[in-house]
């Protein structure tokens, strides 16, 4: 059995470094000191965490070059696109700093007694099971606001980044967060379901694919265990015929080409209308071919390598399926090991799987439709339920199909991301709870109904 994980870097394919798994007695110490620092952890004054979160922040920040190059070493991320994502991160914990108190505040509510009102309780210990393709991002939402409403965490981070979950687990410390309140566990799958089994860990949150969230969400379940689930996704992006292209194509094609495609609320089915088809068309192309590959530590790298060949791997049969049931190539589907180029398909159907299954990577699918119904139609057939965009300078025809859209997310002239101010999360197979904003800080904690009277 393979008690070790080995960090490669999948654009020159050189080893990084190798880690050994925690023993299971290991694991136990871990999961100990993690209950216990919980019981001191959620004593300490509000104030005081975000006086923390503060620190974390200028350390991600004074240390941001340096963790955005692991970043892009793990898997393969354009550097500048890593640079974002710590700022990113620094953001997200500033917006909590100064908002925690008053979302964690007690909620006064007036009823027959002297005094009533919700106070919100931490948990105790959280356990995250958190994916590669934003290996400091994906963490820090889950961390930041559930440390901050006073409970501990514990980390499994998806083996390929294992450099970017030990550095988070010592940027909490130089932070001078106490010992157990973040800890980045080394484990394998079995490790992980007989953790959630473990009574000290109370809840369960997963980012990452449909078939993992249904695995973890049944051992959850059979624990009693509260779990939230940010799964897969099949975003459309509905372009209609007066959406304004000279001001946003440059952000309908990093809606599909930012980090090289692996994205679960990127853009994955164009749905266009027939009336702007072949403009929409040829800017893609033009804007597509203007990405530059290369050495993803280069600055002037545009667009990287997938985190791994098995990914290409994948994505290549997914379009090569495609093609046989009468998708063309307009440009693209050349794979050499983990490199994917950006690729454009056209006469795309329904049944294809560019168009039902979720592809993570650099391939945009191009359908046809005669006219803004049939693109509301066609954008409703999924399974998934994250997020739909649509690009059109009639507000008001955006506006009338907010409810008729299922997902979570609906952006309007805009790429769908997330925002620390909003809340994040999906529908369907994509999953349930929400991350960020005053909601994300909710999801683990126990809402306690207090009544009093005098």
């Amino acid at each position: 059995m393979n008690n070790s994980i080995k960090t490669v870097n999948p654009f020159n394919n050189n080893s990084i470094k190798e880690y050994k798994f925690h023993t299971s007695q290991e694991l136990e110490a871990i999961l100990s000191t993690a209950n216990d620092r919980f019981y001191e952890w959620r004593n300490t004054s509000i104030k005081e965490r975000c006086r923390l979160l503060s620190s974390l922040a200028q350390i991600m920040e004074d240390d941001k070059q340096e963790l955005a190059e692991l970043m892009t070493q793990e898997m393969g991320k354009p550097i500048n696109q890593s640079i974002s994502e710590i700022e990113k991160c620094v953001s997200l914990c500033d917006f909590y700093a100064t908002n925690a108190d008053d979302f964690l505040a007690d909620e006064l509510i007036e009823t027959d007694a002297s005094e009533s009102f919700i106070s919100y309780d931490p948990l105790g210990t959280i356990l995250a099971i958190m994916p590669w393709n934003y290996p400091f991002w994906q963490v820090m939402r889950f961390a930041v606001p559930t440390l901050t409403a006073g409970n501990t965490a514990i980390l499994k981070h998806a083996a390929n980044v294992t450099g970017c979950a030990m550095a988070i687990e010592q940027l909490f410390e130089k932070a001078g967060y106490p010992k157990g309140c973040f800890t980045t566990i080394l484990a394998d799958h079995d490790a992980i379901e007989n953790l959630i089994s473990n009574d000290i860990i109370k809840a369960v949150t997963l980012t990452g694919s449909e078939k993992a969230g249904k695995k973890i969400a049944e051992t959850a379940g059979k624990n009693l265990k509260k779990t939230v689930l940010e799964l897969g996704g099949n975003n459309a992006c509905i372009i209609l015929d007066d959406a304004d292209l000279d001001k946003y194509m440059a952000v309908i094609v990093n809606a599909r080409m930012q980090n090289t495609g692996q994205s679960c609320i990127a853009a994955k089915r164009f749905i266009v209308t027939e009336n702007i088809y072949d403009t929409f068309l040829k800017r893609f192309k033009e804007k597509v071919a203007e990405l530059k590959y290369g050495d993803p530590m280069k600055e002037d790298t545009t667009f990287g390598t997938l985190a791994r060949t098995d990914l290409a791997d994948t994505l290549k049969k997914q379009i090569e399926d495609s093609v046989t049931l009468g998708a063309t190539v307009v440009m693209g589907n050349k794979q050499d090991n983990a490199y994917f180029e950006p690729t454009i398909l056209t006469d795309i159907t329904k049944d294809m799987p560019v168009f039902k299954e979720e592809t993570f990577g650099p391939v945009a699918p191009i359908m046809k439709v005669k006219n803004a119904e049939e693109a509301f139609k066609m954008a409703s057939e999924t399974r998934y339920g994250l997020g739909t965009m649509i690009f059109t300078q009639s507000i008001e025809v955006a506006q009338n199909h907010i409810a008729t859209i299922e997902d979570g997310a609906y952006f309007i002239n805009e790429l769908v991301k997330s925002d620390a101010r909003l809340p994040f999360g999906g529908t369907k197979a994509s999953g349930y709870g929400r991350e960020l904003s005053k909601e994300g800080i909710h999801e683990f904690v126990n809402k306690k109904t207090v009544y009093i009277n005098h």
